[in-house]
């Protein structure tokens, strides 16, 4: 057990809602834009392991948004970021994921264990006295959730809005509406919200989320939590890898990639070297290679006649230097990926070819023992693979009422799944997967 520290308050709030699709990051990134303006420092979290939902709250807060799951994360590594977020903030907010009670941990498993009040974000189209029956379940279905009151999202107008508020029992704090058709809805794709980077309007639509929000309730402060233990000290594992560069691809084809990876990695003394794999023309000098997830399949002409690139990856990988190639990442070293029926060659270092399908093909949180160690982490992807190559581990799924699982492949110092690794679970397997001496 980690010895209690000096207690730290700092105000803070969970965003969540009965459902997915509700509006939850749309409202917590329009909370954050909204006390940045007002010259408050927000620190943003998100609960459950996305990465395309901290890109959007990230550009709301102008601060890396990190995870909060008690299972991938670990309670204690949570207790550690919201600690030190208390330490020099003037609010947290944490975005719940999917319905409040989905999941396990849940977002409220999360909300109860730290004491965060949670904020209930209802899509009230098409609805009218249903909206109290679903706030008041969602209040009271656990003893001694934290509980800050409702938001009425995708409203009719102002007569709808008053139906809703006065259909609320008087003990359910109403925090306001936000109404249909303001052109600030965060649109999306296949595997969830479209990336910021490629949003040329969301700085304008975040300013217009932020102004809705003022003179309403839910712009309040919220009141203080207490944040009164360090959590996980990672200082033993600093200096492992000094002097190792590690080369991380990262633009709009590959851009999955957890912050507390690359804090993990700093700590451990290596050297980020950022590239794009889709138009820079020089393979980085590295002594090892992390392609994370993302969208290759939407940049499959620029990624196959990006020759220096491709040459640079494979001449890379036949000199025996490690690469921790993850979904996206594993698309790119295989022989073909396709889409819509159009077929690239990829880097033709894996024996395999996958194709983007219509439906999900893998969700959930997942844990492998590699020969290294355990690691944690999460698949969620919509390709089919096909690989002529025997798996050196499977990563199984946390929930065992489901036996999904994903195959891991190591070809030489390569090693490739679809799942994505959070490194904090095993930062010793981490050095062994990134050092350039042969394990």
């Amino acid at each position: 057990m980690t010895p209690k520290a000096e207690p730290r308050k700092c105000p803070a709030m969970l965003v969540s809602a009965p459902s997915s699709g509700q509006g939850k990051t749309t409202v917590t990134a329009a909370l954050a834009r909204f006390h940045r303006k007002q010259g408050r420092k927000v620190r943003v979290f998100k609960c459950g392991p996305d990465f395309l939902d901290p890109m959007i709250l990230e550009r709301a807060s102008g601060f890396p948004v990190h995870q909060l799951d008690l299972w991938m994360v670990g309670e204690d590594n949570c207790d550690a970021l919201l600690y030190e977020a208390a330490g020099d903030s003037d609010l947290i907010i944490v975005e719940g994921v999917m319905g409040l009670y989905d999941g396990n941990p849940s977002a409220a498993d999360l909300a109860t264990r730290f004491g965060l009040p949670v904020l209930a974000v209802i899509n009230a189209q098409a609805m009218a006295q249903t909206f109290p029956a679903i706030a008041h379940g969602l209040a009271t279905w656990r003893e001694n959730l934290p509980w800050a009151g409702v938001l009425a999202n995708r409203v009719a107008g102002e007569s709808h809005a008053r139906l809703l508020k006065e259909s609320l029992p008087p003990s359910m704090p109403w925090f306001g509406a936000l109404y249909r058709g303001n052109d600030v809805e965060l649109p999306s794709r296949h595997l969830g919200l479209v990336q910021a980077s490629e949003l040329n309007d969301l700085d304008a639509r975040l300013d217009r989320a932020a102004e809705l929000l003022a003179g309403q309730k839910v712009a309040a402060v919220p009141p203080a939590a207490v944040f009164d233990r360090k959590g996980t000290d990672f200082s033993p594992h600093a200096g492992k890898l000094r002097g190792v560069k590690i080369g991380v691809a990262r633009d709009d084809a590959f851009s999955f990639i957890y912050e507390a990876n690359l804090d993990l990695l700093r700590l451990m003394g290596a050297e980020i070297v950022f590239f794009s794999p889709v138009s820079d023309k020089v393979f980085p000098p590295c002594d090892s290679l992390w392609l994370p997830g993302g969208y290759p399949e939407l940049h499959l002409r620029e990624l196959a006649e990006n020759l220096p690139m491709l040459e640079g990856v494979r001449a890379h990988q036949a000199g025996g230097k490690p690469i921790l190639a993850e979904c996206g990442g594993m698309l790119y070293l295989l022989e073909e990926l396709g889409l819509d029926g159009d077929f690239a060659e990829m880097a033709k270092i894996l024996p395999g070819k996958a194709v983007l399908t219509g439906g999900l093909k893998g969700l959930g949180l997942m844990s492998a023992e590699l020969p290294e160690g355990l690691f944690r982490g999460h698949s969620f992807h919509h390709s089919r693979l096909e690989m002529d190559l025997p798996p050196v581990a499977k990563a199984v799924r946390h929930d065992t009422r489901r036996e999904d699982s994903e195959n891991i492949y190591r070809l030489g110092r390569v090693t490739a799944s679809y799942m994505h690794f959070y490194f904090a679970s095993n930062p010793g397997a981490t050095r062994e997967l990134f050092s350039p001496e042969a394990a």
